[in-house]
């Protein structure tokens, strides 16, 4: 087997696994700020990298989907990979990727109009880029060649793994957030 044969897929593979591993970045830095693992000034200093992420992340997964334009075995075609369950390979897998895709799209977009939207609302909005992780993470797993390989393997379930474990700590209001030290009777008099 020579790989550049396979150029546009080993191209556009690994732009997706980028892009999976920069999202899997956001979703642990948006948790661990949520859960309120860090103090305020280093979740402040971390913002950035979590917004800077996103954007990386959303540029691979559009590259993954491009790349694949110039592959010619896969010939996926404009149709194949705008409209979802179209494709000819792996419809189901491959349209749960493009379904991720456009609530990325939606969401990332709407960073830029959550003044508009109101900071509440936006935040709600956040539920989008996570059913996009797991959606994203499935149609890798089934759409995948190599979803079986045991690096991608571990890859995906370890932060299916961590996220879901603080997704649960946020949904049951575990928090990193220490109690305010109580003042004694004593000490106040």
């Amino acid at each position: 087997m020579n790989p550049f044969d396979y150029t546009w897929w080993l191209a556009s593979r690994a732009a997706g696994i980028v892009g999976f591993i920069a999202l899997g970045l956001v979703a642990v830095l948006g948790l661990l700020s949520a859960l309120k693992v860090f103090s305020p000034k280093t979740n402040a200093r971390l913002k950035p990298y979590h917004e800077r992420l996103a954007l990386t992340g959303l540029g691979a997964i559009a590259a993954h989907g491009l790349l694949l334009l110039a592959d010619p075995w896969l010939n996926p075609g404009v149709t194949g990979l705008l409209i979802p369950f179209t494709m000819g390979y792996r419809p189901f897998a491959t349209g749960l990727g493009i379904l991720a895709f456009y609530c990325l799209c939606a969401f990332g977009l709407s960073y830029y109009q959550r003044r508009r939207i109101g900071p509440r609302r936006w935040r709600s909005a956040h539920r989008f880029a996570s059913i996009a992780f797991v959606l994203g993470g499935i149609h890798a797993l089934l759409a995948g060649t190599d979803a079986g390989s045991p690096l991608l393997l571990g890859i995906i379930t370890g932060f299916f793994a961590l996220v879901g474990i603080m997704v649960a700590a946020r949904v049951f209001g575990v928090s990193g957030k220490r109690p305010a030290a109580r003042k004694s009777a004593a000490s106040a008099a």
